[in-house]
């Protein structure tokens, strides 16, 4: 993982998070889309939400639709049960990781897992919406479910960088996960005086999310913290991430970069298609049941 200052991709900006809410009140830190207008094709969301301490009973979002696009959910900490209205159920425990297809269109739900209804407990996770380009918007639904024992990582010589590698590469390791085109998604976590680079093919999309602590992105070291979504220049050029020897904690992050779709994005709540008609249609579609329902 080393490169010349040549071809590693600057930094265009540094953007905090949006706080809100979803569900049943879960705080979200929703990263991307970036507030200041910057192009994320072909990544359309992504909330971190939590942590947040939920009361027995409570939290989750119940059954919804969705048609068009994917959803990759990662869990920090706590536990969750996705249910889906193609007979999919899996709880997922921090490490966890599920990409769903939508596609063609399906009915799930994220609820807490019963232990977390039943007592109460932390919840925290991401939850990032992959575009589907037009050809594959009707792609047949299903998810890729990878427990965090299965998720491949790569380690530096010195021990001071760790990559899980959900899907593409990082060093010599490839993720897991079938994409439908090219993208990449991978954690990283760096203890102080670590540095690695993550190569980006050329022209995609390149971006990361700090989820914890602090450090520096491209050539100028530009910091940035817990909260903030870095901004990679469009082009070619790969990724620098470093950490100071003398900073306090470790950082953890996720590297994002995908080969941007291009094509118009009409989306409407849980539907994301390319024309108001067919947003029309998903809406037709979900009330008549077409996309099904989660078993009783």
């Amino acid at each position: 993982m080393t490169a010349t200052l040549a071809n590693l991709r600057a930094v265009v900006d540094v953007v905090d998070a949006v706080r809100t809410f979803e569900g049943d009140r879960m705080p979200v830190r929703r990263a991307l889309p970036v507030a200041t207008g910057h192009g994320s094709d072909p990544f359309l969301m992504l909330d971190h939400f939590g942590p947040v301490e939920l009361k027995p009973g409570g939290g989750g979002i119940p059954a919804h639709p969705h048609r068009g696009f994917e959803t990759v959910t990662v869990m920090i900490q706590g536990a969750m049960e996705h249910r889906d209205s193609f007979g999919g159920r899996a709880v997922m425990r921090p490490g966890d990781v599920q990409w769903m297809t939508a596609g063609a269109g399906l009915v799930h739900s994220e609820m807490p897992a019963e232990e977390i209804l039943r007592s109460g407990g932390v919840i925290e996770g991401l939850q990032l919406w992959v575009n589907l380009p037009k050809a594959k918007k009707f792609a047949a639904p299903g998810y890729q479910h990878v427990l965090a024992a299965d998720v491949p990582e790569y380690r530096s010589a010195d021990g001071t960088v760790t990559a899980r590698v959900i899907a593409g590469r990082a060093g010599d390791v490839d993720g897991p996960v079938t994409t439908h085109f090219p993208v990449q998604a991978v954690f990283y976590h760096l203890d102080p005086g670590g540095h690695a680079v993550q190569p980006v093919p050329a022209r995609h999309t390149a971006l990361i999310y700090v989820i914890a602590g602090g450090g520096q992105f491209g050539a100028a070291a530009r910091p940035a913290s817990a909260g903030q979504v870095v901004v990679l220049e469009a082009g070619a050029g790969d990724i620098l991430m470093a950490v100071p020897a003398e900073a306090s904690r470790p950082l953890d992050l996720l590297a994002l970069s995908g080969a941007p779709i291009g094509e118009p994005v009409f989306s409407y709540g849980p539907f994301v298609m390319n024309t108001k008609a067919e947003i029309i249609q998903a809406i037709d579609d979900y009330n008549s049941g077409k996309m099904g329902a989660l078993p009783g």
